[in-house]
């Protein structure tokens, strides 16, 4: 695909947060590469702390990569950051509005910082507000509203200014299934009728198969698949066969089931991850009895065996060689102690104003203070 094609590029995007404890850091990008056609909803799908928001957050100009390169509509983001911001949206995980403030009120000072006056501005937030069935509640506080409602009240500020892109970072997490389904009727709208390129993060696997025309699934921190969501499952070949193995299953017995199976003839690509076997064969429901008569005779004895029709949770297993389940609690409790270590680090950073100046340990409050520099964390007094 060329340049003139996509509407976003990125190339080799490497970015590294400083951590305390850690002398290298953590790594949130490690050459993610992604190219999005024009007028097409783009999924990044990956678990909690796989590196989605560090990518949204550079290609938006919120932040900059330590490596790489990146364009929105053949803007250089590192570059042009003020041009690349007129002729975006951006809809983050937190919702940007005013509590404080009306729904209306929101809107009218979003369009009136992107340079609309006059009656156009109301009347772009009259449309919206109607759009989104938000009419009867423009007159409402924000903080009135309902979790659906905020959240489609987020979507319509970055609908304001009819931005060519729009960033959607995780839209409908924490939404209840009424309100997601809403919102997602909404999204498959903006490609549809608008014709606009929307760039969609999610971790949630039903979203991103419903949604995305493509998608690119993400692993610590680049891109270990990418495709249309059938041309994906289309590659695993035949059905899935899962095999739970009994509780007080004895990991370094793996061995033992992975040669059983091996010598199978109609079963391949065997995966095994704690109590949980995969394996994939031409004709799922035959190698049933197969797979289960041959752990037997090894005496083994399966728990359960379900047969299913390739998913994205297959495809996510079989490039990196765990369940997308098991990504997201390891990953979540990872990017947590990593957070708290990112936080640590801050408060050891030297201050601009007096550099290489460290406050000691016995002096680091429990809850930082920012002192005079923007880009320093460091305890009162230092």
């Amino acid at each position: 695909m060329s340049s003139a094609d996509c509407a976003v590029e990125a190339h080799q995007l490497v970015k590294t947060y400083a951590a305390h404890g850690k002398k290298q850091g953590i790594r949130a990008l490690d050459g993610l590469d992604i190219s999005v056609p024009r007028g097409m909803i783009y999924g990044l799908l990956g678990p909690n702390g796989a590196g989605k928001s560090t990518a949204i957050k550079i290609l938006t100009s919120l932040a900059r990569p330590d490596e790489g390169s990146a364009r929105v509509e053949g803007i250089d983001v590192l570059t042009r950051p003020g041009q690349v911001r007129h002729v975006i949206g951006v809809v983050a995980q937190r919702s940007g509005a005013d509590p404080t403030a009306t729904g209306r009120e929101n809107l009218m000072l979003q369009g009136r910082l992107y340079g609309l006056r006059g009656s156009s501005v109301r009347a772009r937030a009259d449309q919206l507000l109607d759009h989104f069935g938000l009419t009867e509640a423009a007159g409402r506080l924000v903080r009135t509203y309902s979790g659906g409602m905020q959240r489609r009240l987020d979507v319509a500020l970055g609908l304001m200014h009819r931005p060519a892109v729009l960033f959607l970072d995780e839209p409908t997490t924490g939404l209840d299934p009424e309100s997601r389904s809403a919102m997602w009727q909404e999204i498959a709208r903006m490609t549809g009728d608008d014709g606009m390129t929307v760039l969609l993060t999610t971790h949630y696997l039903e979203e991103a198969d419903r949604l995305a025309s493509q998608l690119a699934i993400v692993d610590r921190g680049r891109v270990v698949a990418s495709g249309t969501p059938d041309g994906l499952k289309g590659q695993l070949r035949g059905d899935a066969v899962h095999v739970e193995l009994p509780a007080g299953w004895d990991d370094a017995d793996a061995g033992l089931v992975r040669t059983v199976l091996a010598g199978l003839a109609d079963v391949r690509d065997v995966v095994i991850a704690g109590r949980n076997v995969s394996a994939r064969s031409d004709d799922g429901a035959a190698a049933v009895p197969v797979v289960l008569g041959a752990l037997q005779r090894a005496g083994i004895y399966a728990a359960s065996v379900a047969v299913a029709r390739p998913s994205l949770d297959d495809v996510y297993l079989r490039h990196t060689g765990r369940r997308y389940s098991e990504s997201e609690t390891s990953d979540r409790r990872a990017s947590r102690s990593e957070r708290e270590m990112v936080e640590a680090g801050k408060l050891w950073r030297p201050c601009d104003s007096s550099p290489g100046r460290r406050a000691p340990r016995r002096s680091i409050p429990r809850r930082p203070t920012r002192c005079r520099s923007a880009r320093c964390w460091c305890t009162p007094g230092i």
